[in-house]
């Protein structure tokens, strides 16, 4: 018999704590009228299955006896996945930098008044035993509970003080309505590069992490300033060349890691989270279309396969996450033994492998080989007498091989609920995938995940948060619709539908109608029939996925253009009103509502393709054909019904009939496709069209090894 009631959940994360001595609740109304009634202080414990140090405090502390009789004792004790509740997520971890005062992370520990759940104590992970410095757990137990029962009136004054801290942390408008202007895309250029990593890319020191959302910035600046910033692109380029040679993106099955605990992007925690693959496989894709390298492409796709083949369900939603252990280790699934290697690849695969990876080298993984790469294709040629082909090929053909042998290897635990939001950003980094290389399987990919969406998490006009095993719950997010409006967009770009247009301005109007702050601008994180909490917050600040607030400027915008609903664009302009004090001090911190700022001052250009789909071709392929980020363009087939006004009356004819608008402003229908090009080409020229050469980090890449 499971000891606690965690076995009914529906998180992988939570049933992991099922078997615990600890008696466990998830959040809800039973343990919150437990802990009110024997007035017992809450424990709460926040954390994720892909966690390494929430299995090592699991380990420690949940699965010992001893620990779990003082736990179960002194507090009621509540489990939260932070991936279903980030809600929840978002105040405490708040709380704990105000208490703390210092960012926390996971495992989140905090202890709770039982009246209200106000916290009164925060921490991350606390050893079971004292260790460098810090008390064990149980120690930490006995001073928690003994300070709620003795030092009530201090407590509650504390938690007084911290209720009006948490509640000032958003930004809040201007009295008035103040001029927006473009001065904080330069100043964000500005701030990106003082703090690049000249030596291996990225930003600041270790541990490093992607940052897709800056990259991308960089990259829409270069464009929008053509040839006159390549250091933009340069900082983007070698940074992404450095990411997809590196230990932090899988070498032999694609896929790329959280985070590098090293500075030149060698060895990753090896948890792998669909979040940071959808907006990194739209940024390779991007820089591919920017530069025409075909590394940049390579990466897009294996990324996209390994997540068509390991992450889709059979349903079409996409699981979670995979585990950085292993057999309990850290990275074991992907370490190599050298001699390993040597007994499965003939002698000449060996030869330029061993070099490529550094083989030759020291053991760069706990006495293993984690696959890096330490050089290039011409140094090999070079050091080895082989063509480009055969040193690709001997590459390829070992990649094969060591990739048949590691499927032998107990695999990683996988996640297997499906997100709404997470699934919402592969959606659309497929769909932009499948677009941009004209690969048509992703494209039916991100189709069959939307689809899972509408069956499984969209009942009674509302999002759900989290579906496993045909259980969907829990109260959607701003996440949840911003970034699903945003994958529509892209969808809708790669394959015309006029019913998920519907959806998507749907789900705006009901973005607008719970979420958004009518008086101060802006949009709460959790909507108005929410579960209340101690703080309603409203994030604009770029974290591991872009805040709600900053996506729903973005959709927006470019809605608002498409469809010519100009309260669609006020409310954009509100909520950059209400971050702008902010935006102006600190815009790398609000790279992507960069985007949406950047769109409102220079109107989106939007094309509409109309025609019957054979003529439609040529003309949408001219319009994808260049790096072009303030574009969106749509091929509507003739034949499609039940169109907005704004669209129905860019009527079909014979052959294609071209529609260019840029915000309000319209030109007139264009019937030939020459003057098509030449239209595109003075837009193009005006703002830079991406499609400029920069001879980058790739074919330097040996002037940087280690």
């Amino acid at each position: 018999m499971p000891a606690n009631r965690l076995s009914d959940c529906t998180s992988p994360y939570l049933q992991q704590h099922a078997d615990n001595p600890v008696e466990w609740y998830p959040w809800g109304e039973e343990a919150l009228k437990k802990a009110r009634q024997e007035d017992k202080p809450i424990l709460l414990s926040i954390g994720y299955s892909a966690c390494h140090w929430c299995h090592v405090m699991a380990h420690e502390s949940f699965e010992d006896d001893a620990t779990a009789e003082v736990m179960n004792r002194l507090f009621v004790n509540i489990k939260v996945d932070r991936e279903e509740r980030p809600d929840l997520d978002r105040v405490y971890q708040s709380a704990h930098q105000l208490l703390a005062q210092r960012p926390g992370g996971w495992p989140l520990t905090v202890f709770l008044t039982p009246d209200d759940q106000t916290p009164f104590f925060a921490g991350t992970y606390f050893p079971r035993e004292p260790r460098q410095g810090m008390p064990s757990f149980s120690e930490i137990l006995h001073n928690i509970a003994n300070a709620y029962h003795q030092q009530r009136e201090d407590i509650q004054a504390q938690n007084k003080a911290l209720i009006r801290a948490i509640n000032q942390l958003d930004p809040i408008a201007p009295g008035k309505a103040v001029p927006l202007d473009s001065a904080p895309l330069e100043t964000a250029r500005q701030q990106l590069a003082s703090s690049f990593d000249e030596s291996y890319g990225g930003f600041g020191n270790a541990p490093k992490f992607p940052h897709p959302s800056s990259l991308e910035q960089l990259l829409r600046h270069w464009a929008a300033t053509g040839t006159s910033d390549p250091r933009s692109l340069y900082m983007v380029d070698f940074t992404l060349t450095r990411m997809a040679l590196g230990g932090i993106n899988d070498q032999l099955a694609g896929g790329f890691c959280r985070y590098s605990v090293d500075s030149r992007w060698m060895i990753p925690h090896f948890e792998k989270m669909l979040y940071d693959n959808g907006p990194l496989l739209s940024l390779y894709t991007d820089l591919w279309q920017a530069t025409g390298k075909p590394l940049f492409r390579e990466t897009a796709l294996n990324t996209a396969r390994w997540v068509m083949t390991e992450m889709q369900s059979p349903e079409g939603g996409f699981y979670s996450s995979l585990d950085a252990d292993s057999e309990g280790h850290e990275g074991r699934f992907y370490a190599w033994d050298r001699s390993e290697i040597k007994q499965l690849l003939s002698e000449n695969e060996y030869r330029h492998f061993s070099r490529y990876y550094g083989l030759d080298q020291e053991p760069n993984f706990e006495g293993l080989w984690h696959l890096h790469g330490y050089t290039d294709v011409a140094t090999l040629n070079s050091e080895l007498g082989s063509s480009s082909e055969q040193a690709r090929q001997l590459l390829e053909q070992a990649r094969q091989k060591l990739l048949k042998q590691r499927e032998k290897r107990v695999r990683p635990g996988r996640d297997e609920k499906i997100l709404t939001t997470w699934n919402a950003l592969m959606i659309k980094g497929l769909a932009r995938a499948g677009r941009l290389l004209d690969e048509p399987t992703l494209i039916n990919s991100a189709r069959r995940a939307v689809e899972f969406i509408q069956q499984q998490l969209w009942r009674d006009r509302h999002l759900l948060v989290s579906c496993k095993d045909g259980q969907a719950n829990l109260n959607g997010y701003l996440d949840d619709y911003a970034n699903l409006i945003d994958a529509l967009l892209e969808l809708l770009q790669a394959q015309w539908d006029s019913r998920l247009l519907a959806f998507a301005t749907e789900l705006t109007d009901i973005m607008l109608e719970r979420f958004e702050d009518k008086q101060q601008g802006s949009f709460f994180f959790t909507s108005n029939d929410h579960e209340t909490l101690i703080y309603r917050p409203k994030p604009f600040g770029d974290e591991s996925i872009p805040a709600g607030n900053v996506v729903a400027a973005s959709v927006l915008t470019r809605l608002g253009h498409l469809l010519g609903e100009t309260h669609y664009l006020h409310a954009a302009e509100r909520t950059l009103h209400c971050t702008w004090e902010h935006l102006k001090q600190i815009p790398h911190a609000y790279c992507t509502m960069l985007k949406a700022l950047d769109e409102l001052i220079n109107p989106t250009e939007v094309i509409i393709l109309r025609g019957d789909e054979a003529a439609l071709q040529p003309w949408f392929k001219r319009a994808n054909q260049h790096y072009a980020p303030r574009r969106i363009s749509f091929a509507i087939p003739s034949s499609a019904s039940d169109l907005p006004e704004a669209l129905g009356i860019k009527s079909a004819g014979d052959g294609c009939i071209a529609y260019l608008c840029h915000g309000s402003h319209c030109e007139a229908p264009i019937h030939d496709f020459e003057a098509f090009e030449r239209a595109l080409a003075r837009g193009e020229a005006a703002a830079g069209d991406g499609s400029q050469q920069f001879d980058g980090a790739v074919g330097s890449f040996k002037r940087f090894r280690e």
